[in-house]
């Protein structure tokens, strides 16, 4: 098996723990969806091969021209992108991530990446890294 199948299946299962434990931050508020972002090489390639495992493109959600999307199969979501991230990587959205970055930085977690953090509303986004190198986004779209 490619070292690369490997890795994502791993994150796909990790996202998947990360849904079911129904993970809240202190005031109660839930992660409200996940996804693995992968990192394409050819966004077109991609999105072919996940329409024939019967995922769609979310209308509005990118685009081939985009370099990137978001595609759906049930409950199952995963993000298309071609040169946007250097790794595969879960993301999560909650409805606020300024409360998950306080909790995680005060706990003594780095962030590698934020944006919006400094504002009290509107979208938000920061980046960590876990102890095994895999990349986790925390992006609050609203």
């Amino acid at each position: 098996m490619k070292k690369s199948f490997v890795m994502t299946l791993g994150l796909m299962l990790l996202a998947l723990v990360i849904a079911s434990a129904n993970w809240k931050n202190d005031q109660g508020k839930n992660v409200e969806t996940f996804s693995v972002s992968l990192s394409v090489a050819d966004i077109q390639a991609s999105k072919d091969f996940y329409e024939k495992l019967g995922f769609e493109q979310v209308p509005g959600a990118g685009g081939v021209n985009a370099k990137w999307m978001v595609m759906t199969n049930g409950a199952a979501r995963i993000g298309l992108f071609q040169g946007f991230f250097p790794k595969n990587t879960i993301t999560l959205n909650p409805k606020d991530a300024r409360i998950i970055y306080k909790k995680a930085t005060d706990s003594g977690l780095k962030a590698v990446y934020k944006l919006g953090m400094d504002k009290t509303e509107g979208p938000a986004s920061f980046s960590m890294v876990d102890p095994d190198g895999n990349p986790v986004l925390i992006d609050q779209h609203k």
